[in-house]
């Protein structure tokens, strides 16, 4: 479908999660009077509450409560926005409840009455999977409602579902994650966004409930570009992290005390930070799972070739990830590399 791009916002500053109405921005709460968005908005009988300090509440349906949704879920009750839920296990359905939420029976039961649906599923077929058909979001939701798919998926797919959801009267946005359940846990994530300008505007309570970076990267498919780059640098990281403190074990150096001193200079960073204990105490307890970052790997690999981009480090790592997950490890979290890295040096 055919149609303006909106204007690229090539940075867009974090704000803070309590925030006022004034100014230029658009709020959930107070939809303009003029203009082709509000006449969209006002016959769609888009009606949140506003709450206090001038944060606009929203009833918001989280689809997918995994790793990510879960937490994420929890902070937007945190605060102050009515969240309904639905996932395939009961138990994540019923771990939301506990935390002040509710529980959907179906995608469908979920989205009826949300101004803001969130999926957070594993791949671009559960997407659509959610999204299309006579029970999914496109059928159900009300016009107007604001979908954010924070899920990593192909940016050709994000791409043709917003242009569905235009069709379909749902204002769509592409809002992929980084951060790991840590940073979802403590609404730290950083939130690289594609779509349309207002609607990331209008976005912005339910964003700044569960993240703390968040940028405006262009039109629709932007974001999950962004997130696809974020994960090649992510991966040839750890790789090369494992390489490292397999070195460093080989010849018996304190691992402890050499990476503190390699994170406080040139060579430090957030992977060191967050994965090399892990990879020293040899903990792959999932916070992000090898067999997703697989996933996300043939993205890159993919899109570099469509686009005819060299990404030779991140094909070696993408074989090496492929290697560990079809050996068995997928479960793991991505600094499960490292066992392939002790594999191919013939160590423990």
């Amino acid at each position: 479908m055919d149609r303006p791009q909106p204007r690229t916002r090539l940075q867009r500053l974090h704000r803070p999660r309590i925030q006022g109405t004034g100014g230029n921005s658009l709020r959930l709460g107070h939809p303009p009077a003029r203009g082709p968005l509000g006449t969209l908005l006002a016959q769609s009988h888009y009606n949140p509450q506003t709450f206090s300090k001038g944060t606009t509440m929203s009833n918001v349906a989280v689809i997918g409560l995994g790793i990510m949704g879960l937490p994420m879920a929890i902070n937007l009750v945190k605060a102050g926005h009515t969240v309904t839920g639905f996932n395939r296990s009961q138990d994540k359905i019923d771990k939301l409840v506990s935390e002040g939420g509710k529980g959907a029976t179906s995608i469908a039961d979920a989205v009826k009455d949300a101004d803001v649906v969130i999926t957070m599923v594993p791949d671009s077929p559960d997407v659509e999977g959610v999204v299309s058909g006579p029970d999914g979001l496109f059928a159900n939701a009300k016009q107007g409602t604001l979908w954010i798919d924070a899920s990593s998926i192909r940016p050709d797919v994000a791409k043709r579902l917003a242009d569905d959801a235009k069709a379909a009267g749902i204002r769509a946005l592409d809002a992929p994650v980084s951060g790991g359940e840590q940073g979802a846990i403590d609404a730290a994530l950083s939130i690289m966004v594609g779509g349309e300008a207002a609607d990331f505007d209008a976005a912005q309570d339910v964003l700044n409930a569960v993240g703390k970076t968040i940028v405006h990267v262009g039109p629709a498919g932007s974001g999950q570009t962004v997130k696809a780059a974020n994960q090649l640098i992510v991966a040839v990281n750890i790789e090369v992290l494992g390489e490292a403190i397999a070195f460093l074990e080989a010849y018996g150096v304190d691992t402890d005390a050499a990476l503190k001193v390699l994170g406080g200079g040139l060579a430090g960073s957030k992977v060191l930070d967050q994965k090399g204990q892990k990879m020293l105490d040899r903990n792959f307890e999932p916070g992000f799972r090898l067999a997703l970052h697989h996933k996300d790997l043939g993205i890159v690999t993919s899109a570099a070739r469509e686009a005819n981009v060299a990404v030779p480090l991140g094909a070696v790592v993408a074989q090496l990830v492929a290697a560990t997950v079809n050996q068995g490890d997928g479960g793991l979290d991505h600094s499960g590399l490292f066992k392939q890295v002790l594999q191919l040096s013939g160590r423990k």
